[in-house]
Formats: structure tokens, C-alpha cells, sequence
């Protein structure tokens, strides 16, 4: 028999579900169904698609009928949920997914069109999770990645939400986009992520900034609907991996950022290598451009111009480095202090360009050297083709980190046991949570049925007992409970990392569902259904 793909189309308003389960079959077979539930008309609304793989040919869909424009939609779109095959959806494990563009696999011409300021972070997790198949989500935007990470209730529908999300945002085909990216899965994915922020996966191997870089967006996320439960388990989770690889190996010992890479750069090319004879510009006094100045003076340079919008950073600099001599200039002046500069470097988060070619063209004919390590670029490549200037990006920095990547190569071996034990760590929690929802309700369940009984019990007994008594008693019903609950629950709590392990939680969890008639699965669809609903009204 010919495999079948079943799913549905969901969409939400205040007052209306709309789903729209269909079948087709790989040989090519098509067999649509349509039930819609609703009290009032004209709404519409995005919502929740959404499909599993199924070996049988029939989807038992009840058809539509005229008498359900009476009852309130989200009871009855509930109730059909858990009478059709469109229920089975939720047997489809949610997975943490990441489609990303680094500096391996994308250009600089990509990653600078797709980066996201932080200041958008909070927006940009809200839009993605208004996507159909996306639940929770965060980005990760450095001048060398750009990646998304979410939890997906689909993994390739997901994947193609969020790379169509990317080319509306960005204005980069998806054709364009699909040759560049890379994604990962579920464990996979949580590897790539411990991998970054251990600095295993950066240009310049065991860096330091990215950690700083993680850490923030587990602190811009706090409060955000979406860095919900598993992303942010990962995100901290990836903190821990990240510290702890740096405490146990050596691999951060003596390593470059991006920042001293572009300065050691900078001095490669110069004819001169002595700091002190050359005029330095500094543009952008923020973290890249604060490290930019510290790695300067550690290579001798003593005097150099900073242009900021403000001066504040510049004075603090001042105070911390009394024997480096940095002249404040404001934005107002900065092509007057490049026109007076050997060494331009420009580390902004300017969205617009700083210099164009015809700018660069009119400052006086002396030979000038930029270094653009800001993403997306402030100089714009086609002033590499004046006569006597030479410019270089953050791409162009791969010549110097190669001449200290084996000396950390077998640091980095070291590193990679350890992120393989805290990846198993975390599986192991991850799928700790499929259980939470099977624990919660086997609870209820049994303090159901002993509340029940204790009232049966005072009923009997009447008012000839006293408090003291009616205490003992309700102890006595909530002990028996709490006893008889104990060894399901040590059962459904995975305590190790291993598959075995793991296999006999999910066994036992599904077990108890059966005996217990616990229908946990539909319970977890409906509160993906009313999470989307929610978001909907939200945005209306």
C-alpha cells in the first residue's frame, strides 16, 4: 500500500477554527476533505498547518454540517480533533531546529542582508512564532552567523516557513537562500549550538565574544512569548557548555577575536608596521570597536582618533587606557578625520553605508587602508577599486586565523567530549518534558478519585468527628495518593542520557496513557490550537 501524507490546514480568529484535513499519496493520488466550524462569519485569520506520514489510505473526516454555525467553535473544533485522524498529528514529536548562514557557508553579500539587530530580537521572535509550524524561536546575529533556532511542530514545513520568512525580510530569493544554508535537528542542532558558543565553530577558534554574544540573548529573552521553555533550556544550557570549556581546557588561551584579528590584518598589509607611524581611525566605539582600541595599544599604538555618535564610550576608554592618547571626533567629522588617517577601521551596526566609492574618491590621493569588520558593511566594496586604497572585510580574516588554528586544534578535541556528555544531558531533559504533561494529569487523576472518596467517607460519618479527626483523615487520603503515585512517577522522570533509558520513559509514559485513558496527546494539541488562537487575538 502506497504511503499516505495526512494533515490539516488550521486557521483561528476569536471566533473561528477552520481546518481542512486532505491526504495525498506519493504515487500521486489526491483526496481533499473540509470541515469548517464557525458562529461567525467573516473572520479569518492565520493558524496551524500541519501533517503526518501515515500507511493508511482513509482519513475519517466527518463532513461539514449546517447545525454547527450554533455551537461555539472552539468546542466543537476540539471535539472533532479528537474524533478524527487529524488527532494523530500530535503524535509528531515537536523538534528543535536551526537553519542558519555562517561564514562558511554563506558571503558576506548574504549574512549582512539577513542580520538582525538586537534591538529587533523581540520582534523577530514574535513574527516567527506567528508562523504556522513554529512554537518557540531566537536568533543568533553575529558579524560572522545568522541563525534561527525553533521549536517546530513540523521539521521541513518549519525549515520552509522560515526560510520564506527570511527572503520576505531580507529580499534575498529562497533559491538564494536554500544554496547557502545549512540545517540541523533536534540533537544535531544542539551540538552546532554548544559547538558556537564554546567557540569551537568560530572563525577564530575558542574566541571569547560569542559566549558574551549567547549570554545576551538569553537576557533579551526573558519575557518574550516565544523564547519559551525549550529554547531557552538550550540557550542556558549552551552558556553552561560554553563556560565549562573554557574552565577545563585551555582552549580561550592566548586566541584572537575577530576584533585583534582585523588589527593583526591591518599590519599585515601595512608596509609600515610600526604603530606609531601611522594616523588610526577607530569609527564606532562599541564593543568591537572598544576591543579594536585595546588590541592597537597592545601593538604599540599610543595616539588615535575614535568618531561616535557620543563621547561617553570615549571617555569611559579614556579613563580605563590613561596612556593611550584618544581624541574624541563627532559622526558630523568622520570623512575629515579619514581624509587625515592611514588606517580607517569601522565597526558599527549602521544599517546605511559610511563610506561610498564616491566619498572615498574625493578624500586627497595618499594610499589609506580600510578594515570593515562590521555586518552588515559600512564601506562599500566598490572602493577597493580606487587607485592606492585597499579594503578588506571580516571575510578577509580568515588568513590571519589560519596561522593559529592548530595550535588549538587538539584543544579542540578536548572541547568536543565535552559537548558530546552535556548534548546527551540535554536530550535527556528535553525529552523529560514529553512526560510532564502524562505526570500532571495521572496526578489529577488520582486526586480525583481520592477526593472523591474522602467526601464519601465525611458523608458517612457525619458531623460526630472533630477537626482533629477530619485532619487525620484528609492526611491519611493524601498520603495513600502521594504513596501509590510515587513509583509511576519515578518511572516517568528519565534520570539518565542513554537511548535504553530513554525508550522505557516513553514505554512507561505511553503505558499509563493507555491504562489510565489519559489522552494526553489531544491535551497537547489543543494547547498548541489555543497558544495560536491567543497569539491571533493578540495581533488583531
Amino acid at each position: 500500500m502506497a504511503a499516505m501524507e495526512i494533515g490539516f490546514a488550521a486557521s483561528f480568529s476569536c471566533s473561528k477554527l477552520d481546518i481542512r484535513p486532505w491526504n495525498h499519496s506519493r504515487a500521486g493520488m489526491c483526496e481533499p476533505y473540509s470541515v469548517c466550524f464557525s458562529h461567525r462569519r467573516g473572520e479569518r485569520f492565520s493558524g496551524l498547518r500541519c501533517g503526518i506520514l501515515k500507511s493508511s489510505p482513509r482519513c475519517e473526516v466527518s463532513q461539514y454540517s449546517a447545525n454547527m454555525e450554533t455551537k461555539p467553535s472552539s468546542v466543537y473544533a476540539l471535539e472533532r480533533l479528537k474524533s478524527s485522524a487529524v488527532d494523530r498529528y500530535t503524535r509528531e514529536r515537536s523538534s528543535i531546529v536551526v537553519i542558519g548562514f555562517n561564514y562558511r557557508t554563506a558571503p558576506i553579500e548574504i549574512r549582512e542582508k539577513l542580520s538582525v539587530e538586537e534591538s529587533q530580537w523581540a520582534n523577530v521572535i514574535e513574527e516567527l512564532c506567528d508562523l504556522n509550524h513554529i512554537e518557540e524561536a531566537a536568533v543568533l546575529s553575529t558579524c560572522n552567523r545568522m541563525e534561527i533556532y525553533v521549536v517546530a511542530l513540523s521539521q521541513h514545513r518549519g525549515v520552509k516557513e522560515v526560510t520564506e520568512w527570511m527572503s520576505k525580510r531580507s529580499s534575498v530569493p529562497v533559491t538564494e537562500l536554500c544554496k547557502n544554508r545549512f540545517f540541523l535537528y533536534n540533537k544535531d542542532a544542539a551540538q552546532h549550538l554548544f559547538e558556537v558558543a564554546s567557540g569551537l565553530d568560530s572563525l577564530v577558534l575558542g574566541e571569547g565574544q560569542i559566549l558574551s554574544q549567547v549570554k545576551q540573548i538569553v537576557k533579551s529573552g526573558q519575557g518574550v512569548p516565544g523564547f519559551d521553555h525549550k529554547i531557552s533550556g538550550l540557550f542556558k544550557q549552551a552558556i553552561s557548555v560554553g563556560k565549562r570549556v573554557r574552565t577545563e581546557t585551555s582552549i580561550s588561551t592566548g586566541s584572537v577575536s575577530v576584533s585583534s584579528a582585523a588589527v593583526e590584518l591591518a599590519l599585515m598589509k601595512l608596509p609600515e608596521s610600526n604603530c606609531e607611524a601611522l594616523k588610526m581611525l577607530v569609527i564606532g566605539a562599541g564593543k568591537m570597536g572598544k576591543l579594536v582600541i585595546k588590541h592597537l595599544a597592545a601593538k604599540g599604538c599610543k595616539k588615535m582618533v575614535v568618531v561616535n555618535r557620543t563621547e561617553d564610550k570615549v571617555a569611559s576608554l579614556r579613563e580605563e587606557m590613561k596612556d593611550v592618547e584618544i581624541e574624541y571626533r563627532p559622526l558630523s567629522e568622520m570623512h575629515l578625520s579619514a581624509a587625515e588617517s592611514d588606517v580607517i577601521f569601522t565597526c558599527t551596526a549602521s544599517k546605511s553605508l559610511l563610506f561610498t566609492a564616491e566619498q572615498v574618491q574625493a578624500l586627497p590621493s595618499s594610499p589609506r587602508l580600510f578594515v570593515d569588520i562590521s555586518v552588515p558593511r559600512n564601506v562599500d566594496p566598490p572602493v577597493s577599486k580606487i587607485e592606492g586604497i585597499r579594503l578588506y572585510n571580516v571575510d578577509d580574516l580568515k588568513q590571519v586565523v589560519a596561522a593559529n588554528i592548530e595550535d588549538r586544534t587538539q584543544k579542540a578535541k578536548e572541547a568536543e567530549a565535552i559537548i558530546t556528555e552535556e548534548v546527551e544531558q540535554f536530550e535527556a531533559w528535553k525529552h523529560s518534558l514529553e512526560t510532564v504533561p502524562t505526570i500532571k494529569k495521572l496526578r489529577a487523576y488520582a486526586e480525583r478519585i481520592g477526593t472523591s472518596e474522602l467526601e464519601k467517607c465525611l458523608a458517612k460519618l457525619g458531623n460526630d468527628i472533630s477537626d482533629k479527626q477530619k485532619k487525620a483523615i484528609y492526611d491519611l487520603s493524601h498520603g495513600i495518593v502521594n504513596k501509590l503515585l510515587d513509583g509511576p512517577m519515578q518511572h516517568l522522570r528519565c534520570k539518565k542520557a542513554d537511548p535504553q533509558s530513554l525508550n522505557e520513559t516513553m514505554e512507561n509514559m505511553n503505558a499509563l496513557n493507555r491504562m489510565f485513558s489519559l489522552d494526553t496527546m489531544n491535551s497537547q494539541l489543543e494547547e498548541k490550537i489555543r497558544a495560536k488562537m491567543e497569539r491571533s487575538k493578540k495581533a488583531l
